[in-house]
């Protein structure tokens, strides 16, 4: 199956809005007993989550997975940090792509793969506000010119 499909549970629609995306990878993620259960739920939220490199490993930040109802004493804190399980050969390559200015890692989605929880990181380069701007002012030409073009025919 290639990478980013599956059966997909949550997606970061305002990483396609912030960041001009340049390359994907994915990775698995190191989850306690009722986290996977929650994510099977489709409980999880990966707004403002951001993924960051330190000592050679990956970990993600403030993606919120909610506690599972039947999980009682033995749950999981849901904004805590997660490691990322990605090849070596990727990891030296975020590291030089990160140090470059206005890069960063930011999740895409979250989706089960062969029974296993991945993450599609997305490589990222800042969009400014008239980066913003333009793409807006493009999509609003594309749906006039659709409408126009429904109506005409």
């Amino acid at each position: 199956m290639p990478k980013g499909k599956g059966n997909a549970i949550a997606q970061n629609r305002k990483a396609s809005h912030d960041y001009f995306i340049e390359e994907t990878f994915e990775a698995g993620m190191v989850l306690q007993g009722t986290e996977i259960k929650s994510i099977r739920a489709k409980r999880v939220n990966l707004k403002d989550s951001f993924a960051t490199i330190r000592k050679g490993e990956v970990f993600l930040h403030n993606m919120h997975i909610s506690p599972y109802e039947q999980g009682n004493r033995y749950n999981h804190e849901p904004t805590r940090t997660r490691k990322l399980l990605l090849h070596r050969k990727e990891i030296d390559r975020l590291i030089s792509a990160t140090q470059q200015e206005g890069y960063s890692l930011v999740p895409l989605k979250i989706y089960i793969k062969n029974g296993v929880a991945k993450v599609l990181l997305g490589l990222g380069k800042g969009k400014k506000k008239y980066d913003k701007r333009q793409v807006l002012k493009e999509k609003q030409m594309k749906r006039d010119i659709d409408r126009a073009l429904k109506e005409r025919y």
